[in-house]
């Protein structure tokens, strides 16, 4: 099939690889314009964008497609269908109704929960026991299209946002694949969302990262491993230098008991509002890589009962 692919971040590599690998035409790549990146703040490629160069793809970067210009540019790829992963542009009704057979998003969570922007963080800050991609008709409203396929992939405890993140990428390249299979024989049926379920998965923002020791064990875990690696949950205290942030990467519920803040043991855990959470991984303000609880507890020369802030 002839294809306009539309994404920017790791997470929509995978499937791009895919359809090129199938032998799919693929016409031209959207992606967002290169950033300034790194130390030296030099303009760097969206990963889509670097991929894209290497399969020899036409790559477009418009700051908009509301324009007349977008449209037309847009409607002369002459696409079958437009996949798209994770752009970060909403697309206008002339953009959606330009391919053959319009577009097609690949979505990681399982709809009607979690649309929005960051539903792999919120699946797993708000404990959710699974969550999935799925393949879903591009309409107006926001993720608000009728659902064609979907794979389920299980949030284990003390996994991360960025794991369930690379779980996710995989089975969604190969669902996607799979879809534009169905389509090219005919055989793609689409079932609209149920109007019950529906969450949204706002944007993840700095000011939600600090920890609150006052939440319940589970809770607290959640938020930490749901923020891992970005933005990163973190928590500030006194080493003798002054007050120092520190992430926390990775965290687990425990059964032990304390004030809420409360270092318990030398191994990293912390009392919360009820039970606690063994930090098993962190990482020190300025300090290159992360450690384990014990390390950290270490390192920081910190006692049993130390409070963290």
């Amino acid at each position: 099939m002839r294809i306009v692919f539309m994404g920017t971040p790791d997470f929509a590599v995978p499937t791009l690889a895919k359809l090129a690998q199938d032998g799919h035409t693929i016409a031209a790549v959207y992606t967002r314009a290169p950033a300034k990146a790194g130390r030296g703040m030099s303009l760097r490629p969206s990963p889509v964008h670097a991929l894209a160069d290497q399969l020899g793809v036409p790559v477009l970067t418009p700051a908009t497609l509301r324009t007349p210009e977008a449209a037309e540019c847009f409607a002369a790829h002459q696409a079958d269908v437009a996949v798209v992963v994770a752009y970060g542009m909403l697309l206008p009704q002339a953009i959606l109704e330009a391919p053959k057979h319009g577009c097609l998003n690949l979505h990681g969570s399982l709809l009607p929960r979690w649309r929005g922007a960051a539903p792999i963080q919120r699946a797993v800050m708000a404990g959710d026991p699974e969550s999935g991609v799925g393949v879903m008709r591009m309409e107006a409203g926001l993720d608000t299209g009728p659902v064609a396929l979907e794979a389920r992939v299980p949030i284990i405890p003390g996994m991360t946002a960025g794991e369930l993140h690379d779980a996710l990428m995989p089975v969604g390249a190969d669902l996607m694949a799979r879809a534009l299979g169905l389509l090219y024989q005919g055989a793609l049926t689409f079932t609209p969302q149920p109007e019950e379920g529906v969450v949204y998965a706002h944007k993840i923002t700095n000011d939600e990262a600090r920890i609150d020791w006052s939440r319940p064990a589970d809770q607290v875990a959640n938020h930490i491993n749901g923020l891992s690696p970005v933005p990163g949950a973190f928590f500030q205290a006194e080493f003798g230098k002054g007050l120092e942030r520190v992430k926390v990467l990775r965290a687990l519920a425990a059964d032990e008991t304390g004030g809420a803040g409360t270092l318990l043991d030398a191994a990293g855990t912390v009392a919360c509002g009820t039970g606690a959470v063994r930090l098993t991984e962190l990482r020190r303000a300025g300090k290159g890589g992360s450690a384990s609880g014990a390390d950290f507890v270490r390192g920081a020369r910190l006692t049993p009962g130390a409070r963290l802030g």
